[in-house]
């Protein structure tokens, strides 16, 4: 259970809890629940009161002693009985079901309208009959007086099916284009429509035709679009609730056309369904994301109710403070508000026990699970467990224990909670040290190259009245942490990156050159501002006609250099694009070959390997004073074996075998004590060690060939005569 306090008003939310894995064996919940404390608080007013996946609408029967609702996946309908707090029984449908009608006291009478225009009939052993309707329909009513079944949708025209002969009467027609919500008055039986054209139609069953038509969208000025009609309740035989499209609620008396009070949800989305609380004169109303409770004198708000997920339908059960939720979730909702009324007679516990106990908000997640996708098992290296029982497989990835993945993620990662600590006193010490000096910049700490480019877009008057509108990434706060954790700062040495600085380069040059010519633009319109002073003070026809000329002469030339100049850029930036390209190619060749020569030196093919380096390669040598340095530029294997014994050599008998082979000695800068001695490889040696590795590849191939080869020797071949 969660208790929550709005504005003096406690609401409880009964099926507050942990959700618990449908792969869980009942002893195991049992277990769970004796030693989980919070288990052990949580009430489950009714038992199983879920759907699979989504619960579409919710109803009370009118004897209030039976829960319906609808819901998918598979489309199914659940009765919940209120005197055993648990399921009666359960039925599957062919299709979702968009509302439905109990028309009997109990739940032996149902009327399902289904989103394939089928209607089906449900008796208390089943489905008893199904139909189908010419368009597709939104919403139904019951009108007991005539046992007709009106249904509204897309068209113009209101169905009418009597259940008692089982046909179809003549329907009626509106002057609206479709109809979305339908409601029959409860004392006089009085039929209002709701149009998409944002109007009111009221039909008198008794006279089969249309009594008033109430504009309701005419008293909503200042909207951009035409809201119309979503839901209609009556409270009364005299008063009723409209619920438009643009998120208000409208209460009137039909004997006027003025509304008595408006209310806006705030929140622009469509009012799903309408509710009244005459005891306390109170209006429920539900839109997509909140449950309102207000009063409908005052409209003051009194409640209400937020949820992580949309809502779709709920239910009150009249003259008590409890109500139910159908949500886009698997849960359905119980909640109770003892401001409203008190609990129903079959758990009035609830008065004395919402006294006692409020825990804590519990969020919706599996107890003791966490879940992992394939890419994060493959880290923990325990791809081995899928297919046991260890992993229960989930849409896109796997459940699995809590503690495996806490032992697995400490091997995997074994300092990674010292990394965190070790971090989060940094940032501690650094949040609490100030320094005297404290320089004002609005560069944040990282990405300052991001950000000034951010600034600059956002200085520039070029840009139009739109994007200047929009706000800064520097002061929203959902990009707070680009502009502070390092974490995200941007890795120029990636190679995403070398591909696109030519293309960045070019586009910052090209921003350099926009404000360049403006900046020449400015300049030339002062310069045709002196020649016009100019051309004032002077009546020489011949200067004014050089001036000119002269002009024209600067315009070509300047257009010529333009035209140069582009030229130029285009071929510096396909220049840097190849330069980039061949990097990215060169550095990719590299750390190919590093694998190759890593794994080649795991396997070394014999003891001759290791002696390679000292005659082969191509080998340079300097000395510096005192420091004397060997580096072989072909690495092959044994590099480690092969630089230990260099060092063991003395500098005498290293120049002794550098001086045997071929090569020669050059200077390279003598004034300060450096020399460079350059050798080349004897191309025969070289050979003769490629074709004994040659060889030695041969030689394996053929072995691992011969043990795989099946001898001959087992067959046995028959003599055969020829006659």
């Amino acid at each position: 259970m969660f208790v929550s306090e709005v504005n003096d008003v406690k609401i409880y939310n009964l099926s507050a809890g942990k959700s618990v894995p449908d792969w869980l064996t009942d002893r195991r919940k049992r277990a769970r629940l004796m030693k989980k404390v919070d288990s052990r608080r949580q009430i489950e007013l009714i038992q199983d009161f879920d759907m699979p996946g989504v619960c579409t609408s919710i109803r009370m029967s009118p004897d209030h002693q039976y829960i319906l609702a609808t819901g998918t996946y598979k489309p199914r309908v659940k009765c919940f009985e209120v005197s055993n707090l648990s399921i009666k029984f359960e039925r599957c449908f062919d299709s979702e079901v968009t509302t439905f009608e109990v028309i009997s006291d109990d739940y032996s009478k149902m009327v399902f309208l289904q989103c394939d225009r089928y209607v089906e009939i449900h008796a208390a052993h089943g489905r008893h009959y199904r139909l189908r309707i010419p368009r597709f329909g939104r919403d139904m009513k019951y009108h007991k007086p005539s046992c007709d079944m009106y249904i509204v949708g897309v068209g113009r025209d209101i169905y009418r099916l009597n259940l008692e002969r089982g046909q179809f009467l003549q329907p009626f027609e509106t002057e609206s284009s479709t109809l979305n919500a339908c409601e029959v008055n409860p004392e006089h039986h009085l039929l209002v429509v709701g149009t998409k054209e944002g109007t009111v139609e009221a039909w008198d069953p008794r006279m089969k035709q249309r009594c008033a038509t109430l504009d309701v969208a005419i008293k909503l000025p200042g909207l951009k679009e035409f809201p119309s009609v979503t839901a209609l309740k009556y409270r009364n035989g005299l008063q009723m609730g409209v619920g438009t499209a643009s998120g208000h609620v409208l209460l009137y008396d039909i004997r006027a056309k003025q509304p008595v009070l408006i209310k806006n949800h705030l929140n622009k989305l469509p009012i799903k369904r309408l509710a009244f609380n005459p005891a306390q004169n109170a209006v429920y109303s539900l839109d997509e994301a909140t449950l309102k409770l207000w009063d409908e004198q005052t409209g003051k708000q009194i409640a209400y109710i937020e949820s992580t997920t949309s809502f779709n339908d709920f239910c009150t059960i009249p003259d008590t403070g409890m109500f139910f939720l159908a949500q886009e979730d698997v849960k359905m909702l119980t909640y109770y508000v003892p401001a409203m009324g008190p609990a129903p007679r079959w758990c009035s516990f609830l008065d004395n026990l919402t006294e006692e106990i409020e825990s804590e908000v519990v969020e919706n997640v599996y107890e003791d699970y966490q879940f992992v996708t394939p890419k994060e098992l493959a880290e923990l290296g325990m791809e081995h467990l899928i297919g046991t029982n260890l992993l229960k497989g989930s849409m896109h990835g796997y459940f699995m224990n809590v503690r495996l993945y806490n032992k697995a993620k400490a091997v995997v990662e074994p300092f990674a909670f010292d990394r965190f600590r070790k971090e989060k006193v940094r940032q501690e010490i650094e949040s609490e040290r100030q320094s005297r000096l404290q320089i004002k910049s609005k560069l944040p700490k990282v990405n300052q190259e991001l950000a000034l480019k951010i600034m600059d877009e956002q200085s520039n008057p070029s840009n139009s009245a739109k994007k200047q509108n929009m706000p800064s990434l520097l002061e929203d706060s959902r990009f707070k942490a680009m502009f502070e954790n390092t974490d995200f700062a941007v890795n120029k040495q990636a190679e995403e990156y070398k591909l696109l600085a030519p293309v960045l380069n070019r586009l910052d040059k090209s921003k350099a050159k926009e404000i360049k010519q403006r900046i020449e633009v400015a300049r030339v319109a002062e310069l045709h501002a002196e020649e016009a002073q100019t051309r004032a003070d002077s009546d020489n026809d011949e200067d004014l006609f050089g001036f000119e000329k002269s002009d024209n002469e600067d315009g070509a030339a300047s257009s010529a250099d333009e035209a140069s100049s582009d030229d130029e850029d285009r071929r510096a930036y396909v220049k840097e694009m190849k330069q980039a390209y061949k990097q990215v190619k060169q550095e990719r060749d590299q750390a190919e070959e590093s694998a190759d020569e890593a794994q080649s030196d795991a396997e070394p093919d014999g003891p001759d390997d290791y002696a390679a380096p000292l005659t082969n390669g191509h080998t340079t040598t300097q000395t510096n004073g005192s420091h004397f340095t060997m580096k072989p530029l072909e690495d092959t294997q044994g590099n480690s074996v092969l630089h230990n014994r260099i060092k063991q050599v003395s500098l005498q008998d290293r120049v002794r075998v550098m001086s045997n082979l071929d090569g020669q000695v050059t200077n390279v800068g003598r004034s300060l004590g450096n020399r460079q001695m350059t050798f080349e490889l004897n191309k025969q040696k070289k050979a003769q060690f490629n074709a004994r590795k040659r060889e030695a590849e041969m030689k394996k191939h053929r072995d691992e060939r011969r043990s795989i080869i099946r001898p001959i020797k087992s067959l046995r071949l028959k003599k055969v005569n020829f006659k």
